[in-house]
């Protein structure tokens, strides 16, 4: 499995994370669930004004590179950013972290608690760009391709371009927990045009997982391209079919469009996998330097662009940003924050700078599966003697250090965060941290307590081998921060610093630590999983705790909200006690706009960031 994230975190999807580096997949975040209060507006609210007009470029920090961000390689916030922009779902988050139906393009409801059963019924205002309606034949390839129900093999994603083997078989690069609870075949109706999905056990997040990611691909084209369907209407029928009649030939044809047709950095020759449904559409891309949008002119929908053509130009570094911004490159930039940066943008008239917390989180994980340090392996399969050492080693990791030295000068409240799953000042923070141990395992560096782990476990001369993006400035003095410390007790921590390393977070035997960053991109309780339990989509350290597991799928069932964080506290407490990582930070975030050129941007802590709106930016004058 491989899975890409940006330079400054991993985004979450299927459940809720993204590596910022997604469930629907934590989009590569995760699911740390953040608990904020959620409410829900009725529908979205038209755009005003005539046809959309002019053009904009904005900057983030790593290159778009797949148009399907439900496979575990395309799981990325930069990825997510396009694919909300140009995709339409039946509800999305405004900026107060309220749901705002889009009825323009669906609605739903529950039909019975018992079983539970869920209905979506698609407008006829919901158009692909192509002109052909959205059916449910989508929602089937949706659900089909990430409930992993239909799959027959273990496949392999190349790391590079996230082309899948299937060893022979089905295999769709995804997981999702809500879609492998439809066990049964769901109902279509209404002409085609609705879904009844009856679910096998209670599933208290159904509402997160199976309406805020919209159809995602076409089937129509998926058809014709996997299974030489004739024309638009036959295509899509074939998806139905070849899920519902379980044909493993004809899935493991759309299974190999679905998880590498879509992987590209520049401008496709076949301009078919550019159809979309959302308020805009892929027009250009320069190979990893620049995607631009255009305003979709077979949308029909509420959220109708008031800006023509986006451009979305990509640098990782956060002093090129600025300068980018201030010299009238660029109009929006989001990079990563540092008191430098906030002071550089700060006091220059025509540009409005917000600041704010972000979903995002810093955490170190551990490689548990490739003959390392941290591998019961490498000790002839001594569990107890592996996890000494992965204790000893995060013993040392200087977490108040690093707030007080990176974080603080940016924001002098910081600090450490110390639960996996629970955003900081949310309700049930403060007392997942009184139980789950984080802070009283790990919330002081013990030089001498590591050196007595590893005495105990007969192992000296530990080399570590940690992975961060190499051209991040925070993370190059995170590692300083960690390595001169881990040294104290005779740990060598090696410099796994690459420009690369979020292709290679699914690749074991070239790290043994990885310090990267999830993106929430909701508020469900569930999606987290995907990080814990064995074969899931964001579990690249590949631990495995069936005590974990089983609370994970009690924690499906879970409608209520006390008793949903009373097991997290306790899922969180078996992580710590088996050693499996840490955590450091809340991401502080800068976002900074050219006030004197566009106008409606607004800052919103879940990805996609200040991508929430994009169809409302206006330029002025």
């Amino acid at each position: 499995m491989s899975k890409k994230l940006i330079g400054a975190a991993a985004v979450l999807c299927a459940a809720a994370l993204t590596a910022s580096a997604c469930s629907a997949p934590e989009r590569k975040s995760d699911t740390p669930s953040s608990s904020a209060t959620s409410s829900t507006s009725t529908s979205a609210s038209a755009s005003t004004g005539g046809e959309a007009t002019g053009s904009l470029t904005v900057l983030w920090n790593q290159y778009f590179y797949a148009l399907n961000s439900a496979t575990s390689f395309g799981n990325n916030v930069t990825n997510s950013l396009i694919t909300y922009s140009t995709g339409s779902a039946a509800w999305y988050y405004d900026k107060d972290l309220k749901k705002v139906k889009d009825e323009s393009f669906a609605t739903y409801e529950k039909v019975s608690d018992s079983p539970l059963t869920v209905k979506e019924t698609l407008k006829d205002t919901a158009t692909w760009s192509d002109g052909v309606p959205v059916q449910a034949c989508d929602l089937i390839l949706a659900y089909g391709a990430q409930s992993t129900l239909f799959n027959t093999a273990e496949g392999a994603s190349n790391e590079e371009t996230g082309k899948v083997d299937q060893k022979g078989g089905v295999y769709f690069d995804s997981s999702s927990e809500a879609w492998k609870l439809i066990k049964d075949f769901p109902e279509v109706g209404d002409n085609g045009k609705s879904v009844t999905y009856k679910y096998s056990a209670p599933y208290g997040d159904w509402e997160y997982a199976l309406f805020s990611n919209g159809a995602g691909l076409p089937a129509h084209i998926i058809g014709k391209k996997a299974l030489g369907a004739a024309d638009d209407q036959a295509g899509c029928d074939a998806v139905t079919k070849a899920f519902k009649d379980k044909d493993k030939t004809a899935l493991a044809k759309i299974a190999d469009v679905w998880n590498g047709s879509y992987n590209f950095t520049a401008m496709p020759s076949d301009k078919d996998l550019l159809v979309t449904n959302g308020p805009y559409v892929i027009k250009d891309m320069k190979d990893k330097q620049s995607l631009t949008m255009t305003a979709n002119p077979e949308y029909k929908g509420t959220r109708k662009p008031k800006i023509k053509d986006i451009t979305v130009v990509y640098n990782e570094d956060p002093t090129a940003s600025a300068q980018a911004l201030k010299n009238g490159e660029v109009s929006i930039i989001e990079p990563q924050a540092t008191a430098d940066l906030l002071k550089s943008l700060q006091g220059n008239e025509k540009i409005e700078v917000l600041t704010g917390t972000t979903a995002t989180y810093e955490h170190v994980d551990l490689q548990m599966k490739n003959g390392g340090p941290f591998d019961p392996a490498k000790y002839g399969g001594d569990a107890e003697k592996a996890k000494k050492v992965r204790q000893a080693f995060l013993l040392t990791i200087p977490r108040q250090q690093i707030v007080d030295t990176l974080i603080k000068p940016l924001n002098p409240d910081a600090k450490v965060r110390d639960s996996f799953n629970v955003t900081p000042g949310t309700p049930a923070y403060d007392a997942t941290v009184a139980g789950n141990g984080l802070s009283a395992a790990y919330g002081k560096v013990d030089i001498a307590k590591a050196k007595s782990l590893l005495q105990e476990a007969g192992v000296s001369n530990l080399k570590v081998r940690l992975l961060y993006a190499k051209s991040n400035p925070r993370r190059q003095q995170e590692y300083a921060l960690i390595a001169a410390s881990a040294k104290q007790a005779g740990i060598e921590v090696i410099n796994g610093g690459d420009d690369d390393w979020s292709n290679k977070l699914g690749t074991p035997n070239v790290y043994d630590a990885s310090l990267f960053a999830w993106a929430s991109n909701n508020d469900a309780v569930t999606g987290a999983a995907a990080n814990f339990v064995p074969k899931g989509q964001n579990n690249f350290g590949n631990y495995n705790s069936p005590e974990v597991g089983k609370m994970y799928t009690e924690m499906n069932s879970l409608t209520d909200k006390a008793k949903q964080d009373e097991l997290n506290i306790k899922i969180e407490k078996q992580l710590v006690d088996d050693a499996f990582g840490t955590v450091l930070f809340q991401h502080p975030g800068i976002d900074a706009y050219d006030k004197t050129k566009v106008k409606n941007v607004s800052q919103m802590s879940f990805v996609p960031y200040y991508f929430w709106n994009v169809w409302d930016w206006e330029l002025v004058g």
